[in-house]
């Protein structure tokens, strides 16, 4: 890859969920090789800021609160005209929202570059095609301009830790003497989880097998989460809603396997660098966002004219009948268990 020497201001626009923000990770890393003595800084929602805050390639983090301080039109354009001050003079947008668009518009940055499938498109003064063929972190190194050959776009999200965060980990797990396995069972969206009751039965496998099983996820998962460890009672304990995203990370690399569906926790295993066993049930992985890491492994029920029902899932199965979670079996799920974790 070419390295550039001249010193640019970069600003990266991405205000998606987590798990698109830890796939954003990887073209951030390349840009601060291509441009190594320039500065980058993320515009980032609070829910992801830090993600960005721990990345050391990131030099500055600015959230956009859209569903609060930055809501309104006038809002943003008193957000954009702060941001104005620091005089970029590249921008690179992965998200494609209007007002992400509307951003690019008001900021007129001498070069911007985005998708040609984003609101007002026209904005950008360089648009590049998304290819619905290729994983996200293969477009997002398009967007800067490198063709990655092969599978030399699957760079690993690099994400820091600290001494509070390690120590924090360490109070919460030292007490566990039995190799550790995480369990996510949540989603946004409810037909991308897998039956909560096959959750249960592959964690008391787990427990049968004398693993500890942790369960991990928002602070809206927590009612499920809690369930399952209720029925479980010893082998497991329910950490959910007591971690952000940079500490969940941090115990996973305690972990000797995550088990999830296909959401941010996925992603999160992938930057912990441990194996992860994503359950597909509505969703395909050829939308592109994948784990890709040596140490992933997926699980899907194909074949079935519903699936999928939708890119991100849905509030409700459109035909009452789940069968994308429902019929992929518990024993398929672990006998998938048994080969990364052989007796």
């Amino acid at each position: 890859m070419e390295i550039l020497n001249g010193k640019e201001k970069i600003l990266v626009i991405q205000t998606a969920f987590p798990g698109d923000a830890i796939l954003t990770l990887p073209m951030i890393q390349k840009l601060k090789e291509k441009y190594p003595n320039s500065s980058v800084d993320v515009v980032s929602i609070p829910a992801t800021k830090e993600i960005f805050e721990y990345s050391p390639y990131v030099d500055k983090v600015i959230p956009l609160d859209k569903k609060g301080n930055q809501k309104s039109v006038l809002q943003l354009i008193s957000f954009v005209n702060n941001l104005k001050k620091n005089n970029y003079t590249k921008l690179y947008s992965p998200h494609r929202s209007f007002r992400t668009s509307l951003m690019v518009y008001l900021l007129n940055v001498k070069e911007s570059f985005g998708f040609d499938n984003a609101s007002l498109s026209f904005v950008y003064n360089h648009v590049i095609r998304y290819d619905k063929t290729a994983h996200e972190v293969s477009r997002n190194l398009k967007l800067i301009g490198i063709e990655p050959d092969d599978e030399k776009w699957k760079i690993i999200p690099e994400i820091n830790s600290s001494k509070e965060i390690d120590e924090k980990i360490f109070d919460l797990t030292n007490h566990i003497s039995l190799p550790i396995v995480a369990i996510a069972p949540g989603s946004v969206w409810h037909t991308k989880k897998y039956p909560e009751e096959y959750f249960e039965m592959a964690a008391l496998h787990l427990i049968e097998r004398n693993y500890f099983v942790v369960f991990i996820g928002g602070k809206e998962d927590y009612e499920l989460c809690e369930r399952l460890h209720q029925n479980l009672k010893s082998g497991s304990q329910n950490f959910t809603g007591l971690l952000n995203i940079i500490e969940s990370i941090q115990l996973l690399r305690q972990c000797k396997l995550l088990i999830c569906n296909d959401s941010a926790p996925t992603h999160m295993g992938m930057a912990a660098r441990i194996p992860v066993l994503t359950i597909y049930c509505s969703t395909i992985p050829d939308f592109g966002f994948y784990p890709y890491n040596e140490k992933s492994f997926l699980l899907s029920l194909d074949g079935l004219k519903c699936k999928p029902c939708g890119i991100h899932g849905r509030r409700k199965c459109p035909i009452k009948t789940f069968d994308c979670g429902f019929k992929l079996l518990p024993n398929v799920l672990i006998e998938k268990i048994n080969l990364l974790l052989p007796l």
